[in-house]
């Protein structure tokens, strides 16, 4: 790899206005915009990056040193006691980790939350969701590099992502690392990054994720879709997608379990009488017979016609409670007839019992007991 003194043309001993001086003058002369040439493109990116080590003092330093301390002599930076319990508890930047670390990782996990209606989730949806997360840049495919280019060995700590130095002790002179400051430990240095993702590998995009959402999900029920979650940087894998699921208020039924429960407002003359009622249910209708003398608050269970059970087979039931509607508002001619009906069929009078909160407070009680 050139050395950066001589990409640059000046001497190991160059002061830093001595340096900057060169790389003006360099700059002037490579910079794409007044040279295109490909030859002088490579030439201005070699310039830069020397410069930008030799501008720090603390990375020149530890060019001029080869990426490492020595022993003794004077220009090894002698660390405190604390680099001493990092050399042999464990600590320090690498955390026992050996090598450069990689730039992929896998990405961040999402959570989404989908509305669905109750009657979706009977027999299971189908979805198409839009979902606004990070993708994989089709510039640079994960390599965060301009097309073409590929990431450099770093100069200072010449691949390995740490730099060693020697820190005095009781017990001698001592090597310790650190993670690089050049390179931030990766061991390489991008040194045209991709100009669509800015290095990263990865752009933030709206996606369409297709969704199989099953039968006999409720409100709180988490589905996980393996990948499905954000791309990772530098081409990472991605992390997984959470659907956490809604369901949404319906006018007429409501869901106790896998049981689908319902109120059927009868006629007076069809309860005494009997008769035969259709229910317009989640998945078709269902003729419902209604025996002479049906009460209020009776519960009519039509088996199998409730939801489909999330884990094992079947479905839950169709629980329909009575209400039998009096009316309000009668004729001279039928209100005589009620009247006859009543003296003829000689009803109980009225008695007290135990007080309810009304028709719906019974009905809960048989629905769910």
């Amino acid at each position: 790899m050139a050395d950066h003194y001589e990409v640059l043309g000046v001497s190991r001993e160059a002061t830093p206005d001595e340096i900057k001086k060169a790389y003006r003058r360099l700059a002037r002369e490579l910079h794409p915009d007044v040279n295109p040439g490909a030859d002088a493109s490579e030439r201005f990116k070699l310039v830069t990056h020397a410069y930008d080590v030799l501008s720090d003092p603390k990375q020149r330093q530890q060019y001029d040193l080869g990426g490492q301390g020595g022993f003794g002599g004077g220009s090894a930076d002698f660390g405190g006691f604390g680099d001493i319990f990092e050399t042999f508890f464990g600590g320090g930047g690498n955390s026992g980790r050996r090598g450069p670390r990689s730039r992929r990782e896998r990405g961040q996990d999402a959570l989404l939350r989908v509305e669905v209606d109750l009657d979706e989730i009977v027999f299971g949806t189908h979805r198409e969701i839009e979902v606004d997360t990070a993708i994989l840049c089709e510039t640079c495919q994960g390599s965060c590099c301009q097309p073409g280019t590929h990431p450099v060995t770093c100069d200072i700590c010449h691949g390995t992502g740490s730099i060693q130095r020697a820190v005095r002790s009781l017990l001698g002179n001592v090597m310790t690392s650190s993670p690089c400051g050049t390179c931030r430990g990766y061991g390489t240095v991008i040194a045209s990054p991709c100009v669509t993702c800015q290095g990263q590998g990865r752009v933030r995009a709206r996606r369409t994720v297709p969704v199989d959402i099953p039968a006999g999900v409720d409100t709180g029920v988490r589905l996980q879709m393996p990948g499905s979650g954000e791309a990772g940087p530098a081409g990472g894998p991605n992390g997984d997608l959470y659907l956490e699921m809604k369901v949404r208020h319906h006018d007429v039924f409501s869901r106790d379990g896998d049981d689908l429960l319902c109120t059927l407002e009868v006629p007076m003359t069809d309860a005494i009488l009997g008769t035969t009622a259709t229910v317009h249910a989640l998945d078709g209708d269902v003729e419902v017979e209604l025996k002479p003398g049906v009460q209020s608050a009776e519960i009519i269970t039509v088996r199998d016609r409730g939801v489909t059970k999330l884990r094992g087979n079947g479905r839950g039931d169709l629980k329909i409670g009575v209400q039998v509607v009096t009316p309000m508002k009668l004729s001279g001619k039928e209100r005589e007839l009620i009247a006859q009906f009543a003296k003829s069929h000689k009803a109980p009078k009225p008695a007290l019992t135990h007080f309810q909160q009304g028709l719906f407070a019974k009905l809960r009680d048989r629905f769910l007991g």
